[in-house]
């Protein structure tokens, strides 16, 4: 091998384990966002964690405002909460394989 090409190998080698160090480093984690459910679901703080920032604050809104039609956002939002239960590892996992993308552009 020649000098140019070892320097290019390397080069490589060394933006890709750059490329994995900012992944892993920006991955989004489940027990994380299961952890912010249990705790902060309710004010959206799971979403927000996953980038879902537009239903984070819907999900705030109905549990700052759920009173108003007597009590119905809260029941909404409860039970939209007992989904995110179910649905927090493909979240996680989209993110995830979004941040990956981006890397690889």
């Amino acid at each position: 091998m020649t000098d140019s090409t070892n320097i290019s190998v390397g080069y490589d080698a060394n933006m890709a384990a750059r490329k994995q160090m900012i992944y892993d480093a920006n991955r989004k984690s489940t027990g994380a966002a299961y952890l912010l459910w249990f705790f902060l679901g309710g004010f959206g703080g799971h979403r927000f964690y996953l980038g879902q920032t537009g239903t984070a604050v819907t999900q705030l809104l109905l549990l700052l405002l759920g009173w108003i039609p007597l009590f119905a956002g809260w029941a909404v939002l409860g039970v939209w909460l007992f989904v995110d239960l179910f649905l927090i590892p493909g979240i996680a996992r989209d993110e995830n394989m979004r941040i990956a993308d981006r890397l690889t552009r």
